[in-house]
């Protein structure tokens, strides 16, 4: 497949051969520009993304009648389509800045008299009218959403991911009280390239490896190595670390100390310039002599058991070394 944008990467490995069912938002179409993101990243992927009707139960009865034809091996929802995701139990599935309580978004945000379909469907409907009565069966059937979220199984198949300047919905904090695997990525309601890149993907893969069994090289990254001394990333660092991800399970190590001020600063830091792949990826220790792994990237001749990368030494003097090394090895 001809890749058309620049921003996007394909990744033809990642569900090679699986089908996604992708849930779209209000007013919007199985053609929405996710989609497309998807089926570009994902080229070898079978990506079905219907158009939901109007009426949430009519919906909610399609995508189960899809589900049992299809057996979707991953679910993406966004907004009020991850609503729904939610309530499609036994699959893996990713919500993306969930309506959670749909009927009470859309009274807040006065979603109601005649909209307008973002992007075209395949009937060729423009518009519709929400009515006070359609509220009402919004409200009626999120009563349903969270209903079987402690069973063990559910608790490993379900990730949530929250834009951190999404100013629709804000549902970070019930999510939480269901569900342990729930992070904050940079973005607004809308995904865009970069967050799609940055925060969907990498999910897409852990999704995919623990799927198909399959293990990755083990790079430990020391966090002293990332920042310099203005506290800002060390140069090429984070293309660097875009990179490794592809190939490699990355987990970032800092020191534990007795002072929880250290870890809310690292944690912090991590938060802001790596982001989603950092999340339940880093390891407070005091002796990483003992951690098992592939590399380990440190300022320091840290004893490990993986091969040391000691970043500011006469072989790597810097990230773009640091790069072209793993680029010698291939994800080997």
């Amino acid at each position: 497949m001809e890749q058309t944008n620049p921003y996007i990467k394909q990744f033809p490995e990642l569900f090679r051969g699986k089908k996604i069912l992708y849930v779209h938002g209000f007013g919007s179409s199985g053609s929405s520009g996710t989609v497309a993101r998807l089926r570009e990243v994902l080229p070898e992927a079978d990506v079905a993304a219907p158009d939901l009707p109007i009426h949430p139960e009519e919906a909610m009865t399609l995508l189960e009648t899809l589900c049992r034809e299809e057996r979707p091996d991953l679910i993406i929802g966004t907004s009020m389509g991850g609503m729904y995701a939610e309530m499609l139990r036994g699959y893996d599935r990713i919500l993306i800045n969930p309506a959670l309580r749909m009927g009470d978004t859309m009274k807040e945000h006065g979603l109601t008299g005649t909209q307008h379909f973002y992007s075209q469907r395949r009937d060729g409907v423009q518009e519709f009218i929400v009515t006070k009565s359609l509220v009402k069966e919004y409200r009626d059937i999120t009563e349903r959403c969270l209903a079987e979220c402690n069973a063990p199984e559910e608790q490993q198949r379900v990730w949530g991911l929250f834009g951190d300047e999404d100013p629709i919905v804000h549902t970070y904090g019930l999510f939480c009280e269901h569900y342990a695997q729930a992070m904050r990525f940079h973005g607004e309601h809308r995904l865009s390239d970069h967050s799609f890149m940055q925060s969907v993907v990498p999910v897409i893969r852990w999704i995919d490896d623990r799927q198909e069994k399959r293990e990755r090289p083990i790079v430990y990254v020391d966090v002293s190595t990332l920042i310099d001394s203005h506290g800002q990333p060390c140069a090429s660092s984070q293309k660097t670390l875009r990179t490794l991800i592809e190939s490699y399970q990355l987990y970032f190590t800092a020191p534990a100390t007795a002072d929880h001020a250290p870890y809310e600063t690292v944690l912090k830091w991590l938060y802001e310039y790596v982001n989603v792949p950092a999340w339940g990826h880093t390891v407070f220790t005091n002796r990483k002599a003992l951690l098992y792994g592939d590399y380990f990237i440190d300022r320091d001749k840290t004893e490990s058991m993986g091969a040391l990368i000691q970043f500011g030494s006469d072989t790597f003097k810097t990230w773009d070394d640091i790069a072209e090394y793993f680029s010698r090895l291939g994800g080997q």
